[in-house]
């Protein structure tokens, strides 16, 4: 199955993980996920770096090139591209080898003119016709021009560019969600949503649906829950196998 299939697959939305480094995507694929997505945000910060200003570039290249290898669909956050001209952002997006990519259309924390953004979807669709183009409208995450109106008069003028698919991240009141994806001829995709299951998002018409920088975060919670339980005298938690995450790295290598 293509990864564009997988958004039209079955009843329930396609769940992507978003992972930040190896062994994160490692884990992801072996509990069975059919693609994984980049978080630029993991990427960076577990780099020592704040998110955003297009400081995840190469660590995001560097991260894709490691993946190669994986059994499973890749998909990249880049951002907004890492530039203001369409056509580097396209050469950046058809080097790395992906099945995807996430194409924001917001740059410095605010929104751009959405014919700019329509313009990158566009050259990256020309010049990668196969790579699934996720084209983001961040209205709702940046809190600017949030509106069910304004954001699908976004979208469509990138599905109109070509775009695969369109993200709404920070789009969560179920009213908003079904006239967003009512209004969206291509798959949608949103963050996880508290309160709502897959199959509840699912009924409201999203097609997939992002982990985003959530594992990354719930895992430095949980890395630091380990050492404040063993220093309050309580029994540490368990974990997957020092053997067993080993021996991923091990095949993984060896695949690459």
């Amino acid at each position: 199955m293509t990864f564009h299939a997988l958004h039209h697959e079955g009843d329930l939305p396609l769940l992507l993980p978003n992972a930040w480094d190896v062994a994160s995507a490692l884990a992801f694929a072996d509990a069975g996920f059919p693609a994984v997505g980049t978080t630029s945000f993991g990427a960076v910060a577990a780099a020592g770096a704040p998110d955003g200003g297009r400081a995840s570039k190469d660590a995001t290249r560097t991260l894709v090139r490691r993946l190669s290898a994986l059994p499973v669909y890749v998909t990249a956050d880049i951002e907004d591209g890492y530039a203001a001209e369409p056509g580097q952002v396209a050469e950046y997006a058809a080097s790395l080898g992906v099945a995807g990519v996430n194409l924001e259309d917001s740059s410095d924390g605010a929104l751009v003119d959405p014919a700019l953004h329509a313009a990158k979807v566009a050259a990256v669709k020309s010049r990668a016709p196969g790579l699934f183009v996720n084209a983001r409208v961040d209205t709702y995450w940046l809190g600017q021009d949030a509106s069910v109106e304004a954001s699908l008069a976004r979208a469509l003028a990138y599905v109109e560019a070509g775009a695969d698919g369109v993200f709404f991240p920070g789009a969560t009141a179920p009213a908003d969600l079904r006239a967003l994806t009512a209004g969206t001829p291509v798959p949608v995709n949103v963050l996880l949503v508290p309160g709502l299951t897959l199959a509840e998002l699912g009924e409201l018409g999203v097609r997939r649906v992002s982990t985003g920088s959530l594992p990354y975060r719930a895992a430095l919670d949980a890395a630091v829950s380990v050492a404040t339980e063993a220093r309050a005298g309580r029994t540490p938690p368990k974990a997957t196998p020092y053997a067993t995450m080993q021996q991923r790295l091990v095949r993984h290598s060896q695949a690459g």
